[in-house]
């Protein structure tokens, strides 16, 4: 029988930061994966100024994605930044990084301090509005290896991210809101048993950035 998620809460004194670790499990004894968020991890002045600085400061592009046999626009921006050598293929579009920027630097260099792992790459998208989406997807590409830690921070609008087990269809979805300054970790073997996605909205929002911060092998 399907189990209810588990959910820690724990305050972390230094920074004020209510940070959630939440244990994603398709039945009693089987833990499927792992998600730990940060609300707060960038306050809102600096939260304001790095997405001010992303948003001009980002080579953006709309990449096409072949979908039953026609090709459509993806609904966002993106950009692909990284080492020297670290090309990044999902859905059939392969992407040579651009190299850092002292913005992104920076974000990555706190994160890493955070949890104490080094990233070689990040994919940056633009939701420019509530139109603007990703469906349900895993980063499970192989140049992403076996269990991959993948940090997402969100600076701008608000955004619902949802998860789902792939197979058992008995789980309620998780969803977590994204907020400005928030950083969401997956970890453990999340991709191998949840798909996630950031839904489209009708209501009039601003715009969102969000960077996945990951380690291509």
């Amino acid at each position: 029988m399907a189990k209810q998620l588990d959910l820690d809460l724990f305050e972390d004194k230094i920074t004020n930061n209510l940070t959630r670790t939440i244990r994603l499990q398709s039945t009693e004894n089987k833990l499927d994966g792992e998600v730990i968020v940060y609300p707060r991890f960038f306050d809102f002045s600096e939260s304001d100024r790095l997405f001010e600085q992303l948003n001009s400061s980002l080579k953006w592009r709309q990449d096409l994605i072949r979908v039953f046999g026609r090709e459509i626009r993806i609904p966002r921006l993106n950009a692909w930044y990284g080492d020297e050598g670290k090309t990044y293929t999902y859905s059939g579009n392969s992407m040579c990084p651009q190299k850092w920027t002292p913005t992104l630097t920076l974000i990555k260099e706190r994160i890493e301090k955070e949890i104490g792992l080094n990233f070689n790459s990040v994919l940056a998208n633009l939701y420019r509005d509530g139109k603007d989406s990703v469906s349900w997807h895993s980063d499970d590409e192989p140049e992403l290896g076996i269990n991959p830690v993948i940090a997402s921070v969100s600076f701008g609008e608000t955004r619902r991210f949802q998860l789902r087990h792939k197979s058992n269809k008995e789980l309620e979805r998780v969803e977590i809101p994204l907020t400005h300054g928030s950083l969401l970790i997956m970890k453990g073997t999340t991709q191998h048993y949840w798909k996630h996605q950031i839904p489209k909205t009708a209501k009039k929002i601003g715009a969102r950035i969000n960077l996945t911060f990951r380690v291509v092998n």
